[in-house]
């Protein structure tokens, strides 16, 4: 998108994305929601919607959990996740005001949650915060994590991208997801040179798609100088960096 804009990319993957190993637990949680379909479903990604959808596909129960999902309150963490529940002809019921676990939280709160069984579709790695809340209000929370990250990057590519940083090649950085920004830090520790990261770092504007990111660059000491406003997807986010850069 941003070379149809007229930009010279310099693309440097970070992650990759599969279906997490245990696919028996995955199933496991699919065949709970048939068999007596959540009271609601937080869906936190687009992503792992569709990793679910695709375990039941190759175990062919996808036609019945596409009926359950039907019956349960889908709860939404942003765009993303309403949009994969658009592909199968659903809508959320309840959209978070913030595309964020606090946004999430901020959006129960309130609501008497006491013996509700919640299914609660997370990222990988995700703490705990948004299940140890619906425990606190008497729900019976049940999460479960269809995929995994993956590094993706050679080291030399990451190498290459914190030179170009440094010499000030870069014109703007964009980061799409706060794995990234994760990713990038460890890879860089793992060679020594995570000082020189974030001071390449600081000295370039970094684009974020969201709060999520920003607050992940913000535990680094970062923070972006480009992000969209109200909504967090890429044509925003390539929005916002056009702009930036034609001002």
């Amino acid at each position: 998108m941003l070379e149809e804009q007229g930009a010279e990319t310099l693309r440097c993957p970070l992650l990759a994305i599969a279906d997490a190993p245990d696919q028996a637990m995955v199933r496991a949680w699919i065949e709970r929601a048939i068999a007596a379909p959540f009271d609601d479903l937080v869906l936190m990604t687009g992503e792992g919607l569709r990793r679910l959808l695709g375990a039941a596909a190759r175990t062919g129960i996808e036609a019945p959990f596409r009926e359950a999902l039907a019956r349960m309150r889908t709860i939404t963490r942003g765009p993303k996740p309403a949009r994969a529940l658009r592909e199968i002809g659903l809508s959320p019921r309840l959209r978070a005001a913030t595309p964020t676990t606090d946004g999430i939280i901020a959006a129960l709160t309130g609501e008497d949650l006491s013996g509700r069984r919640i299914g609660v579709q997370l990222p990988p790695a995700s703490p705990s915060r948004l299940v140890d809340f619906l425990r606190e209000a008497g729900a019976l929370p049940d999460p479960v994590e269809p995929y995994v990250y993956l590094p993706a990057a050679d080291p030399r590519e990451i190498a290459a991208l914190v030179e170009a940083m440094s010499r000030s090649e870069v014109d703007a950085i964009a980061f799409t997801s706060a794995p990234q920004v994760a990713r990038l830090f460890a890879a860089a520790a793992a060679e020594g040179s995570e000082a020189r990261l974030a001071a390449a770092l600081r000295a370039t504007p970094i684009a974020a798609i969201g709060p999520l990111v920003a607050t992940e660059l913000a535990r680094h000491g970062l923070e972006p100088a480009i992000m969209p406003q109200g909504t967090y997807f890429m044509k925003p986010l390539v929005s916002a960096i056009t702009a930036a850069l034609s001002r």
